[in-house]
């Protein structure tokens, strides 16, 4: 048996071998969120911006509207800090994963 063509995957102490998929091997690595964006999980058109740069926002506190699916989203902090950039404007249509407002501590 040829090892080359084999990976090693640890599941709960147990080794086992197996052979990893092209797909898998060139798949988008998971990295962590950064804490201080505000991305868009749905796609859609940005409706109203409640916030200014420099405002201090409380979490849970209101940022914008987000029309996704015929549906007005309200996207709120989901912790305190300051309105560090805006990346957005009224009527923008944003694509998923895109970055509409940056906070900072």
């Amino acid at each position: 048996m040829c090892t080359e063509d084999y990976s090693e995957i640890i599941v709960h102490d147990c080794t086992y071998k197996t052979k990893l998929t092209t797909n898998y091997k060139n798949r988008k690595k998971w990295e962590a969120k950064n804490p201080n964006h505000i991305i868009v999980t749905l796609p859609g058109t940005i409706r109203k911006i409640e916030v200014e740069i420099g405002q201090k926002v409380e979490a849970g506190e209101e940022l914008l509207i987000l029309e996704a699916m015929k549906m007005l989203n309200k996207i709120v902090a989901p912790k305190s800090g300051t309105i560090k950039k805006i990346n957005i404007e009224v009527d923008q249509a944003v694509p998923k994963d895109y970055i509409m407002i940056e906070l900072e501590d």
